[in-house]
């Protein structure tokens, strides 16, 4: 019989692994799903279809339940109190795989709790954007033991991935330090299609010309970022694709790893830099591509373009 699993968060990422879990994984019974707002997981199971998911309600009763658990939560605060509240359930020889982008040393602590307990635990953080994750096309990073990385592949490539990084038999806080400071692409990717597209509308080359080499040179998540900005679409959606306050807290990260290792990450500073004025601006709403609307701001322009 197939393992019962727990998925907990169910933000834009978690949605979309929990929908390929119950389309493609090799489920026997319901896959049970938390969300600290109760809502958002009776809408996610209201959209799978009937009989595949269960909306639990307690975490130490859905633990005692599941065999494996899938945590995939905002920020480290939020996993070290998660993994505290699942640990009141007699948890041995579960296997916990943590999907959140966190600092190291916090990976590091909450495997040790769970260890400690008698459960298994695999690091497991995530490469892609909420569309690659809707698609199943992630790219997954995973750390632990052997056994245990064995244990969590099936619920990965060919089920919410298409890639996986195995870093079976080395430390978990090698796969968050590799999210982290692959999470800084993104961010530099960003803040520099920003500034070239605020140049080149100001010294009157235009932002086409740009977009159109972004697209030839770099198809993608640069040719998507270039649309997002272009299109109006980094001010105008209600919910945004990757929050400002995610993006700031990877930055923090990135730039606390930078500072323990004796250097600096000028670009994260920068952007960072830029990620503050979007919350200043938009609110907690604000999404990473805002970072365009900032340096648009500080350029003399407006926050948002005539899109």
């Amino acid at each position: 019989m197939a393992p019962t699993l727990l998925w907990i968060g169910l933000g834009n990422m978690g949605r979309a692994m929990c929908k390929n879990i119950v389309e493609k994984g090799n489920l026997s019974s319901p896959l049970l799903i938390y969300n600290r707002s109760k809502q958002r997981s009776v809408e996610l199971s209201q959209k799978l279809p009937a009989g595949k998911t269960e909306v639990v309600e307690s975490l130490a009763e859905a633990a005692a339940k599941a065999d494996i658990i899938f945590t995939c939560i905002a920020n480290d605060e939020a996993v070290s109190e998660t993994v505290a509240a699942l640990l009141q359930a007699d948890v041995k020889g579960k296997l916990f795989i943590e999907c959140s982008t966190i600092h190291p040393d916090t990976t590091q602590s909450v495997a040790d709790k769970i260890i400690a307990q008698g459960a298994e635990f695999v690091a497991a953080p995530v490469f892609g954007a909420p569309a690659a994750a809707e698609a199943g096309q992630l790219v997954a990073v995973l750390a632990g033991p052997q056994a245990s990385v064995d244990r969590a592949r099936p619920w990965f490539r060919g089920v919410t991935s298409r890639a996986e990084i195995d870093l079976a038999g080395q430390p978990y806080g090698k796969a968050t330090t590799l999210k982290v400071i692959g999470n800084t692409f993104v961010l530099n990717m960003i803040e520099q299609l920003a500034e070239a597209h605020v140049l080149a509308e100001k010294s009157g080359l235009g932002t086409q010309p740009i977009h159109e080499l972004v697209s030839a040179l770099f198809p993608g998540p640069y040719t998507t970022y270039s649309t997002r900005m272009l299109s109006g679409d980094y001010h105008k959606r209600e919910e945004p694709l990757f929050a400002v306050d995610l993006a700031r807290k990877d930055a923090r990260h990135a730039k606390a790893l930078a500072e323990a290792a004796g250097t600096r990450m000028q670009n994260v500073e920068t952007a960072d830099a830029h990620l503050a004025a979007v919350k200043d601006h938009v609110g907690p709403s604000g999404d990473i591509a805002g970072i365009y609307g900032a340096v648009r701001k500080e350029a003399g322009l407006k926050f948002e373009n005539d899109a």
